[in-house]
This record gives structure tokens, sequence and C-alpha cells, in this order.
């Protein structure tokens, strides 16, 4: 007997759901707002969860990732009476087992439960995996707990796994520790980065040549292919390869077979690829830029990793770890900080994600030499200016209260209501400030392309495709 979750506002909606998970012989328990349900979920161990999207307060798709991080990780699956392509796809992207509406039949609602729960038993029936190995990657907000996971999935096997994310994101870390958690860990870990090398070279240097294949090849040369034989190729910036380049890896991808330059006889290198782009490859295929075949190969497994502005709570572990590292390589004794050091830190956007955050740890631990506590002085200074920009404005309600779209207490509007009009006053001031942009669009809200569309669309906005 299993244990299930329903988070609606409907009552109707929970009884009729709850009626027909009763008779297939499971418990039911049942919430009407996404707070009452987030405190259940973390301390109920519950199989599956019905999830409404909008709820009171707030989006049940946007809280997705939390109710899947809770202790017993459930399977969640989204129910919504507005059915969107984009609120789907967004829904599966996070992590959802299944997207219904409200409308499907009852045998659509209990045919997914049924494959859930089975989906479950199965793999809790799997034995136990070890710890996973994460050097260097620190974090613990759902955002990079779903992503370990898609890690400790794409280690037990041996697909292709592709790696996306904005720069700066620690793509190759997370590269590493599908390796190292692999049964091909004691192997090599081969890196190719793409965008490094004109092709003449990166050609040569992935597939070696044999001695007098040209001028100055006096002797042979292994390519990094054979390298990393029984191990794993890491092809950084996979979408910037050349047309041409795609078309010759594709077939060393499919048959694991490649010449070197010169060479009379195809050598074979038992490899397993993970790639990893910051590029939107599925555009860059409608562009006719990447060919489809090669991001069909190489997508068997997929890890999105998120900006570091999407999980600013990781900074207050990530921060420490670096700086008690950073101390005991030069010898010096570790450092304090000051509280609105990590407020600094958390009002920043930082656009160069972790990356930038380290430059900037580097930074402080120069300018504070052998004192022992740093401060927000100690960052540089753009970093202190943006995130001093960020908090002006930001007031109370109450001292807005002469502002006109602000009412007095006694006609204040329903608070779904109201959050909706600030959603719509919110995109429509982005949209204006981007000029069109999306990608900038996505970059200054902290949203993914399909959900800034499915809010878009909501609210009938329209920005053009950059």
């Amino acid at each position: 007997m299993a244990s299930v979750f329903i988070v609606d506002d409907n009552p109707m909606v929970c009884d009729l759901i709850s009626k027909f998970v009763g008779r297939m012989g499971h418990q039911t328990r049942m919430a009407r707002t996404l707070t009452e349900a987030l405190a259940q979920a973390r301390t109920n161990a519950f199989d599956v969860i019905f999830l409404d999207v909008n709820m009171p307060d707030g989006n049940g798709l946007q809280m997705l990732p939390q109710f899947r991080a809770t202790p017993a990780h459930p399977e969640i699956i989204i129910i919504t009476g507005d059915g969107d392509p984009d609120g789907a796809e967004l829904a599966i992207n996070s992590g959802a087992w299944d997207y219904i509406e409200k409308t499907a039949s009852t045998k659509h609602f209990r045919l997914s439960l049924t494959r859930a729960l089975q989906y479950r038993e199965q793999k809790q029936a799997k034995k136990p995996l070890t710890a996973l190995k994460r050097e260097n990657i620190r974090g613990n907000s759902p955002q990079i707990n779903a992503c370990l996971d898609i890690v400790a999935q794409a280690a037990a096997s041996d697909a292709n796994v592709l790696i996306c994310g904005e720069t700066g994101t620690g793509k190759e870390l997370f590269a590493r520790a599908v390796h190292t958690n692999s049964a091909r860990a004691r192997k090599n870990f081969v890196v190719v980065d793409c965008a490094a090398l004109p092709d003449n070279l990166l050609e040569n240097m992935l597939f070696g040549h044999e001695k007098g294949a040209y001028t100055g090849a006096d002797q042979t040369a292994e390519g990094l292919i054979q390298q990393a034989n029984g191990g794993t190729l890491f092809l950084d910036e996979i979408g910037e390869l050349s047309l041409t380049l795609q078309k010759v890896f594709l077939r060393v991808l499919q048959e694991r077979r490649f010449r070197p330059i010169g060479g009379k006889r195809e050598q074979q290198s038992h490899f397993r690829l993970v790639a990893a782009t910051n590029r939107d490859l599925e555009q860059m295929v409608a562009n006719a830029e990447f060919r489809k075949d090669l991001l069909f190969r190489i997508n068997s497994i997929e890890i999105h990793l998120p900006p570091l502005r999407q999980r600013l709570e990781d900074i207050r572990e990530i921060a420490p770890y670096y700086i008690n590292n950073a101390c005991r390589l030069t010898g010096e004794a570790s450092k304090g900080f000051a509280p609105d050091f990590y407020q600094v830190l958390v009002n920043y956007p930082w656009p160069g994600n972790v990356r930038e955050l380290i430059n900037a740890l580097d930074s402080a631990l120069a300018d504070s030499t052998h004192e022992p506590v740093l401060f927000p002085r100690h960052l540089p200074t753009n970093i202190r200016a943006q995130a001093a920009r960020s908090q002006v404005g930001r007031k109370p309600l109450v001292e807005n209260a002469t502002r006109p779209d602000v009412v007095a207490v006694g006609q204040m509007q329903n608070m779904q209501s109201y959050l909706k009009q600030m959603q719509s006053r919110y995109l429509t001031e982005l949209t204006a400030m981007v000029n069109g942009n999306v990608k900038k669009a996505c970059q200054v809200s902290g949203l993914s392309r399909s959900h800034l569309y499915h809010l878009l669309k909501k609210h009938n906005l329209t920005l053009s495709a950059d």
C-alpha cells in the first residue's frame, strides 16, 4: 500500500482523486496550500504527489524541485486545469513523472499513478548506491541535488551525457563526477576544448597522426580519442565544432573507430562520451549550425546546471569551502566572515556564475592579507556597487501606501489577483527593457526560456526571438 499526497485547493478535485486512489488500495492525504503541503512532505514519506499548478499561495510547478528534494524523494504528477505545452515541457524538465490536465479521464490518472508506483518500487529494490563522490561540487540546494541525482544515474550506465549550462556553472566538475563515480574511474579522463583550436589542429589532437603524415610530423603521435580508450572523453563546448568535424566525429561516435591522419588502418577506442555546451544546440540545429543526428547521439542523458543566481543559498557553503582550502594551501590561518559579507554575495546576480564567485573570493583573500575576518570592503568594487544598487528601492509595502497601485486595506483584492497583476507588470517592464532579446530576458529574470514563454503567453505578452 502506497502513500499518495494530493495538493490542490479545489475540494472536488481532491475528493475525486482520493476516491479512485482509495479504491486502488492506497492511503491518501490532502493539502490546500503549498506552504502546508511542503511542511507535510518534509515530515511524511509520500510515494507520489499529485501537485496542482495554480495554488492560492504560489505556483506548484515552480515549487516542484522543493517537493522532489524532500526526504522521501516522491514522484510528482503535475495536474492542471489550464494545460500549456510550455508548462508540460517545464514540468518534465524539472523532474515530474507526468503532466496531466484535469479534464483527462480517470483511467489516465490511474495509469499514471500505477506506472509511477511500479517505477518507484523497482528503483527502491535496487542495491543501495555508495555515497556519490562530488569533489569540489558544493551546495545542497534542490537544483544541485537534482543534478547530482542525474550524475548518479549517468555514472551507473555507459550512455553518452550532455551537460548544459551557462559559462562558469561547473560543467567540467560535473563531467569529472560522472567519470569518477563510474566503472571507468581508473582509466583516463581526457579533456578536449573544442573552442580553443582551429579545425586542423583539433582534428590532429583528436585522431593523432602517423610519422610523415605532413611536414614536421617527425614521429607518430597518439590522439586524444585513443588516450580515452576505456575511459571518458570530455568534449568541452561541443557547440563550437565545425560542421565538417561534426560529420567526422559522428561516425567515430557510432563506430568507436577512427583513422589517424596519414594512417592506413583504422583504430578502435572504447571511450565514453561526455559533452558540454553553453549554447542552445536545438536552436543551432534549427539554424543549420549543428547536426541533428549528432545531437541525438550525444544527448542520451542530459544534465542542465542551474546558474548561481537561481541557487544563492549554496553560496554559504561554497564560500567557506573555497576560502578554507585556499588558506590551507598558502599556510594561512582560516578566516571568518562578517554577516554582511554574505549579504553582499547573495545580492549580486553573478553573471559569471561560480567561476566569477571564486575570482571574487580570490580578490578578497588578496585584499585582506593577514586580517582574520572578511568584510564586504574586501570584495571587488564592482560587486559591492551592483549589490548596493540592487538593494535600492526594496522598501516595505507600508512605505509605499501612497502609490496609486497600492490600495487601502479595506479595498484589498485577493492575493492571487494582486500577484497576477504584479507578475504582469514585471513582465511588461522586462520586455521593454530587453528590447526583444530573449537571451537577455532569461538572464535578467532568472527564468528558463520555456518558463518565460509560458508566463508571456499567460499574460498575453510577446517577445521576439533573439
